[in-house]
């Protein structure tokens, strides 16, 4: 896979024009207006890729077999829109490619995220796009080109990258594994972390992941991104770099690690009951809990703030909590970036606390109440109110 021999490249004369779309909202295809789609005079060449797709087991998307580098190589760009044909007849049209999941929830996109081995499509936060297009292993897909740079304003507002060099990042050890304890409501102080993976070191984080999770005393961990095998495979890659695993490994011999493998879908009832089946093993053990995926950010952004609204906490103690991670890895805070801060927090957080509470855009978050709202969403994944209480009980007293 992601070679270009697998890569068929077509050429295809057309004249195409579009909108802009602001944050992603609207389609940028169209038969109207004015502009040039690929950046050039006269009537234009409209560029096309096919190639083999592959389902994302970790997250339900596409992946489609060019690689990100192989891709961009053939004129692609981000902030280009994009149309998605597969060979079964289903389609995505006028959506954006982007670096990252700049879209809101529910909304597809073909996106080159770092570290992926290949260009995927995908709907953020949506239910698994692989199974909604209906698509098997003999299925492939053709993207083309609808107009360059239309969404490139978004792209440029929200493009941010973090680095793996502990020795250039300028915050703390604890910031750099992105670790801290969840707080707000009538949370009880160091009952709950959360943090990067202390076990998958791509990012080259574990060993401080691991060193705070040894001097909070955390003794169950909650893992949201893998299941079993995953994990033993992350934690012998993680020894062959000569890091200390054994306290990650105490704790899963002790049985003290629930592997709930899920995916970003937390609009879905499936991620619900899985997450519900996680939360009954954790409520086993009296803590201190941490919770992880891979970086600590999106699956573990929403369930931090599931167990925070469910203690009481307030919209904004919420944001502070999801934003920090934002701080940690991007140095992106209120002060030093306003912009980018309340774009990244309106398209991340609020969509997911507009999900919990059943909220239209134009309500006022701040005014709503999270906690029936997590309650209803825990009895909606099948966790009965006994055991809702004494989670409540276990995370407050």
């Amino acid at each position: 896979m992601g070679s270009l021999r697998h890569v068929k490249v077509t050429i295809v004369a057309v004249l195409c024009v579009a909108a802009f779309a602001f944050f992603g909202l609207c389609g940028c295809g169209g038969n109207g207006g004015s502009g040039d789609p690929l950046g050039s005079s006269g009537g234009g060449e409209r560029l096309s890729v096919t190639a083999p797709v592959h389902k994302d087991s970790s997250f339900g998307g596409v992946y489609i077999d060019v690689t990100i580098d192989e891709f961009n190589k053939l004129g692609f760009e981000y902030g280009d829109c994009v149309d998605i044909s597969f060979s079964n007849g289903y389609q995505l049209n006028g959506i954006p490619y982007y670096n990252g999941y700049y879209v809101n929830v529910g909304d597809p996109l073909l996106v080159g995220y770092p570290g992926y081995p290949h260009v995927e499509a995908a709907v953020n936060y949506g239910s698994p796009l692989w199974d909604t297009a209906g698509l098997t292993d003999a299925d492939s897909a053709t993207i083309t080109l609808v107009q360059a740079g239309a969404y490139r304003d978004v792209q440029e507002a929200f493009n941010i990258s973090y680095g793996i060099d502990r020795d250039a990042y300028e915050g703390t050890d604890l910031q750099w594994a992105n670790f801290r304890a969840l707080s707000g409501g009538d949370m009880k102080p160091g009952i709950a972390y959360r943090s990067a993976s202390p076990i998958d070191n791509e990012y080259n984080r574990v060993a401080y992941v691991d060193k705070a999770m040894r001097d909070a005393g955390v003794a169950f961990v909650l893992n949201l991104s893998d299941n079993k095998s995953e994990a033993h495979s992350f934690v012998k890659e993680s020894k062959a770099q000569g890091l200390d695993m054994k306290y990650i490994g105490d704790l899963h011999s002790a049985g003290a690690i629930a592997y709930l493998d899920l995916s970003a879908s937390y609009p879905t009832q499936s991620f619900a009951q899985k997450l519900v089946g996680g939360l009954e093993l954790m409520i086993e053990s009296d803590g201190p809990y941490l919770i992880h995926c891979i970086e600590g950010k999106d699956r573990t952004g929403f369930v931090c703030a599931l167990l925070e609204a469910l203690c009481g906490a307030s919209y904004d103690e919420m944001a502070a909590d999801y934003m920090e991670t934002f701080a940690n890895y991007y140095g992106i805070t209120l002060e030093s970036d306003p912009a980018k801060y309340n774009a990244i927090l309106h398209l991340n957080l609020d969509g997911m606390l507009r999900f919990l509470a059943g909220a239209d855009d134009d309500v006022d978050l701040r005014t709503l109440d999270y906690q029936q709202a997590a309650r209803d969403y825990l009895r909606w994944g099948g966790m009965s109110d006994e055991d809702i209480d004494l989670l409540v009980e276990q995370l407050t007293q």
